[in-house]
C-alpha cells in the first residue's frame, strides 16, 4: 500500500501552480503595496513565494487587516464560526473590490 501524503501543500496540484504566461517571480508592487488597519483584502496564494504563505484552506478568502507583525500582515478571517487570526506576507494579498 502506499502512503498518502499529509504535507502543507498536500493536493494542490492545480490551486498552487501558475498560468503559463503568469511564470516567475510576480512584480515588486505586490511585495511593497501598503495596506492600512481596517482594510479589506483577499488571500491569493503566490506559489512563487515560500515564506508567510498562508493555508491552501484561506486561498480566495477575504478578511480585514487588524495589524502588522514585522513584514506580516494580521488578517482576521472567518471560518466557519471561528475568527482565525492569521500572518500573512503581502505577497499573498491583494486588495478587496467587494
Amino acid at each position: 500500500m502506499v502512503k498518502k501524503s499529509h504535507g502543507y501543500r498536500a493536493r494542490t496540484r492545480s490551486l498552487m501552480s501558475k498560468r503559463v504566461r503568469k511564470r516567475g517571480i510576480s512584480p515588486l508592487s505586490t511585495v511593497l503595496r501598503e495596506y492600512e488597519v481596517g482594510q479589506r483584502v483577499d488571500i491569493v496564494i503566490d506559489p512563487s513565494f515560500h515564506k508567510g504563505m498562508p493555508h491552501k484552506r484561506y486561498h480566495g478568502r477575504t478578511g480585514v487587516v487588524v495589524g502588522k507583525r514585522g513584514r506580516g500582515i494580521v488578517v482576521e478571517v472567518t471560518l466557519g464560526k471561528a475568527v482565525k487570526n492569521l500572518i500573512i506576507r503581502p505577497e499573498h494579498l491583494r486588495p478587496s473590490r467587494g
